[in-house]
């Protein structure tokens, strides 16, 4: 039995991002997980691919049926239109659909859009309320523009890579792409700003050509993949800057923050222990037998702690040796202790929590096969995101998007024969 669009998940009505219209033009991670997440929430995202292949993201990882399963889920709920961007008639129809949306979202290297006529100011001349949001490896500007940028490559030089890991090894990096996704997300968080603005100066384009703000004022939305990652480094430059420290590899311990650490179990798992709340500690330490650390007085704050951390994680340590990681987790959670588990993605389809929150949607294939994919997040109490399709066939909607543009049948026909569409 097969399973459409239709019988999977309805989308609530109204969705946060209804009838805000969204043009991808990129490839792989960064760029479509950005638009990924306006989609989930009820924007219309049509995705350019080039024919033949389209998106190489469709053959990473672990297959079905020749598509990567990770395409189900980050380009579920996109329209897939296949152009030969070589093509001036093919720039000319992305120009078109790119005057028509709210908002653009590219990750290619900077100066590519340019050379096909779809650069931001190209584009703004004519509609200045347009929002374009550009992911790349070092940004718009700077002595690095040009160069290739990949999320690894910005994990490196913002700075994650570099207290990843143990201190008497190499660096090592997260088993995900967390570099593109952390751009990924800068770039909703840019959108949604511009979009505010944009609403707040006169809203959507007119269709008048002319002085800047006709209607409401876009702008163009900068992310640079190491700035994502940068971002995100804490105290770094303070503490650098007026100390002259640099943090460096801790392996599983919140430097500075005592205790917080990954600690063994009697079964070999491991349990991530975070007792570095002043009344935690406290609770913490009695829950594990040391009432001598308890009520020493200068272990009541985190800085009294931080000299002496190699001896409160051995401690610790000691303690959860004898005791599985299913018995520290229930004897740390009965004291008011955070603990927790090191899942992987079996212990999360398992986990009772999981499921309470709904954090998985059971959904089909066009063979009727099953899939279950990530709920979207974040939850949303009035206008919740939602799964309306899984990621399209390449092309899918050639015929659709066009026909909108005002093509008849006879034009689109010209098109596919003449290697235009995919």
């Amino acid at each position: 039995m097969q399973h459409d669009a239709s019988e999977q998940q309805t989308a609530p009505k109204p969705a946060a991002l209804a009838g805000v219209k969204v043009l991808e033009l990129g490839t792989l991670i960064a760029g479509p997980f950005c638009a990924r997440m306006l989609a989930e929430f009820g924007a219309d995202v049509i995705k350019i691919e080039a024919p033949g292949q389209g998106d190489p993201l469709r053959q990473w990882r672990v297959m079905k049926d020749g598509v990567s399963l990770w395409w189900s889920v980050q380009a579920r709920n996109k329209k897939s239109l296949a152009l030969n961007m070589k093509d001036p008639r093919a720039q000319e129809i992305a120009r078109q659909l790119a005057l028509e949306a709210d908002i653009i979202i590219e990750n290619y290297r900077p100066g590519v859009l340019e050379k096909w006529g779809l650069g931001y100011e190209q584009l703004r001349a004519i509609n200045p309320a347009l929002i374009m949001v550009r992911l790349s490896g070092y940004g718009q500007d700077g002595p690095l523009r040009d160069l290739p940028g990949f999320g690894a490559i910005g994990e490196a030089m913002g700075g994650l890579r570099y207290v990843s890991g143990h201190a008497d090894r190499p660096p090592v990096r997260v088993g995900i792409s967390i570099g593109d996704s952390l751009a990924a997300l800068h770039g909703v968080i840019g959108a949604m700003l511009a979009l505010r603005h944009r609403d707040v100066t006169g809203g959507r384009w007119n269709g008048k050509q002319g002085a800047d703000c006709i209607a409401g004022c876009g702008q163009m939305v900068d992310v640079a993949l190491y700035e994502a990652v940068f971002n995100l480094m804490e105290s770094s430059v303070p503490e650098y800057d007026v100390a002259g420290v640099v943090r460096e590899r801790t392996g599983g311990a919140l430097p500075g923050i005592v205790p917080s650490n990954t600690y063994p179990s009697a079964d070999g798992d491991f349990v991530v222990i975070s007792g570095n709340g002043d009344a935690i500690f406290k609770r913490l330490m009695l829950a594990i037998g040391r009432a001598d650390l308890a009520h020493d007085p200068s272990l009541a704050r985190n800085d009294g702690r931080v000299p002496r951390t190699e001896e409160i994680d051995e401690a610790i340590a000691a303690w959860s040796r004898l005791h599985t990681a299913q018995q520290i987790v229930e004897l740390l959670q009965a004291a008011d202790v955070p603990v927790g588990k090191i899942y992987s993605v079996r212990d999360m389809l398992q986990d009772p929590h999981f499921q309470a929150r709904g954090m998985f949607e059971q959904h089909y294939f066009a063979d009727g096969s099953p899939v279950k994919l990530p709920a979207v997040t974040p939850k949303m109490s009035a206008t919740p995101g939602a799964t309306r399709w899984l990621g399209p066939q390449l092309g899918q909607h050639n015929r659709e998007i066009l026909q909108q543009l005002g093509m008849s049948e006879e034009q689109i026909a010209a098109l596919q024969a003449d290697g235009v569409l995919g």
